[in-house]
């Protein structure tokens, strides 16, 4: 059973159509697959005055808060720059977490003393 996506967009001078909205929730769906569990996502989408548009991808979990921005010519350009951000931040988070977990299970095994009496 999938659990229901907590997605918040908010769109600032900007019209958007079912389709982009759809290949949002799909790239954003990629994420969670290695993501642990996402508590809030939220899209903001603008135009800015030259008439590219800014797409800023943030999305909370327990543990970290993940955030990116892009700008470029269209959503869908913006969208996949912002996703590959975020793949690299949530990674090398995870990776920080298991070498921390790791690091901590060898200082108590270094610490460890196995009394000679006793028996395995």
């Amino acid at each position: 059973m999938e659990s229901p996506r907590n997605v918040r967009f908010l769109f600032k001078d900007v019209k958007i159509d079912d389709q982009t909205k759809d290949y949002i929730l799909k790239r954003l769906e990629q994420l969670d697959k290695i993501l642990d569990k996402a508590m809030l996502e939220e899209v903001e989408i603008d135009m800015d005055k030259i008439g590219k548009f800014r797409v800023e991808v943030m999305i909370e979990t327990p543990y970290s808060l993940f955030r990116a921005e892009e700008t470029s010519e269209s959503i869908e350009g913006s969208i996949d720059m912002v996703i590959d951000s975020l793949r690299i931040q949530i990674t090398k988070e995870k990776d920080r977490r298991k070498t921390l977990l790791k690091r901590g299970a060898q200082s108590i095994k270094k610490k460890l003393v196995v009394d000679e009496s006793a028996r395995f």
